[in-house]
């Protein structure tokens, strides 16, 4: 018989060694929100799922379990083939504990591949995000990156993290980049998700001395930072990145690739159309519209979002800013290291 194991036990042997967590809901209900790190091996495919629910709904729960396992018992040569590849202690879980994640342990238990059972699914583990956040406690100072539209600074935050510094990529997180186009390309996460990747961001680096984190507002795409973490970011140590025109237009266009996605660049342009002087606007939107992606971004850099940078930074004391002038990333990237080393005598 499996073993039913409760979250902070779980949690613990995460932390302690490998332990792998299989997230046994349909592929959707895996990408709006699971447990960081786990892996989705399914026991319902989204249009299972949802025939399943309707029958629960319209009929009752008796057929509705009936109809659930006459589908599980035909993928179950899959389902056993995908646990078997993994080499470690598992623990399978779905929403709520309930049978899906019972029916998977039951089944993996009889092959004789043990799993345990996470007690109260995925919804237990929500509960203990939204508690986690509610203490409001990350200790490490904040090293922020910040600077005008396109200088490198997410390039830079991911250089750090492969140096093996601590990282919060709070805008990898949210699947958005934080401007007016910032979702084009990527897949923005909901509340739920970008707490979970949150809280186990901060767990992992509680106890440095320092962490780096990029100058954001309060709401990232759907997402919104916790009030503390916004504030602590707020009063960290700002280093402002500067870079060339050039340079700044040459990352926007590499990490935007606007000519695989016209029309949804020239859709999210109309948002802020009317914000900038109408001269300008046609101009932009003429490159825009005629694929002329350069000479569009720089219009977009000199007459939006460097005016709106200007007047954010002059909200931040002098004591409190360490300007970072540059040719490119690799030469920012060195006077960051070298703040790390000799970092200014408020945070050292």
């Amino acid at each position: 018989m499996f073993q039913d194991i409760a979250l902070n036990d779980m949690l613990t042997l995460r932390k302690n060694g490998a332990h792998t967590l299989i997230d046994v809901r349909s592929p959707k209900e895996f990408h709006d929100a699971t447990i960081p790190g786990s892996i989705n091996i399914p026991v319902f495919d989204n249009d299972e799922r949802r025939e399943v629910g309707t029958i629960y709904k319209q009929v009752g729960p008796e057929e509705a379990r009936e109809r659930g396992l006459e589908i599980f018992s035909r993928k179950l040569p899959k389902f056993i083939a995908a646990c078997k590849k993994i080499d470690t202690p598992m623990t399978v879980f779905c929403w709520r504990g309930g049978m899906r994640s019972k029916a998977a342990a039951t089944v993996l238990e009889l092959m004789g591949i043990h799993a345990s059972r996470l007690t109260g699914g995925v919804r237990a583990y929500r509960h203990w995000v939204v508690d986690e956040l509610a203490k409001e406690s990350f200790p490490p100072d904040l090293y922020v990156l910040n600077g005008y539209t396109g200088s490198g600074k997410t390039t830079l935050l991911n250089r750090l993290e492969k140096m093996g510094y601590p990282v919060i990529d709070l805008e990898g997180m949210a699947g958005h980049r934080g401007s007016i186009f910032g979702q084009i390309g990527q897949n923005p996460s909901n509340q739920k998700k970008f707490d979970s990747l949150l809280v186990d961001a901060m767990k992992r680096y509680q106890n440095e001395p320092f962490v780096f984190i990029e100058g954001e507002s309060k709401r990232i795409g759907r997402a919104v930072l916790p009030e503390f973490l916004y504030n602590k970011k707020e009063n960290g140590l700002q280093l402002f990145i500067d870079l060339p025109m050039a340079e700044r237009i040459r990352h926007i266009l590499d990490d935007y690739q606007p000519w695989n996605y016209p029309g949804q660049i020239n859709e999210a342009f109309q948002h802020i159309k009317k914000r900038i002087h109408t001269p300008m606007a046609k101009q932009i939107d003429e490159y825009l519209r005629n694929g002329r992606y350069t000479p569009a971004v720089k219009l977009l850099l000199e007459y939006y979002y460097d005016p709106r940078y200007e007047y954010a930074a002059k909200d931040y004391p002098d004591s409190q800013k360490v300007m970072i002038h540059a040719k490119h990333t690799e030469e920012a990237l060195q006077q960051i290291l070298n703040i790390v080393e000799h970092p200014p005598s408020a945070l050292g």
